[in-house]
């Protein structure tokens, strides 16, 4: 069994996050459980789009991708983990999520960082998933 908690003895979740934010997700009992390591902004052929947006929609394009490989769905997203090179690309990130993944029903656990610098100068996003069922 999978279970969203947003307690009412903490900071209740801001309305423009409801869709895209839980403050934790409880599993008791999961038949499947999919850990996706950190994907970039990094297409099937190698190419690395110039803009953050860009690069932030390839990267949630390659989680999706083996999603569906492991018959899940952004509805099975338990936890994701943002990492980004830039505080300035939180509005566009948050815009993203609202517009791809959000589910009043699904939101997942979320932690965002920013960090200096990814496994490659041009990278600007890395986004890594817990998925299950």
């Amino acid at each position: 069994m999978i279970r969203r908690l947003n307690p009412e003895t903490v900071r209740a979740v801001p309305e423009t996050f409801r869709g895209i934010y839980t403050h934790a997700v409880e599993i008791t009992s999961p038949e499947r459980l999919l850990l996706i390591s950190g994907q970039i902004g990094l297409d099937r052929d190698g190419v690395t789009p110039p803009t953050f947006d860009a690069q932030c929609h390839q990267a949630m394009d390659n989680v999706e991708a083996i999603l569906a490989a492991a018959g899940l769905s952004t509805a099975d997203i338990l936890k994701v983990t943002y990492y980004l090179t830039s505080a300035g690309h939180l509005p566009a990130l948050t815009a993203i999520r609202q517009q791809r993944w959000a589910s009043s029903e699904h939101a997942p656990a979320v932690t965002t960082l920013v960090v200096s610098e990814l496994a490659t100068p041009d990278l600007q996003i890395e986004i890594e998933v817990t998925a299950g069922r």
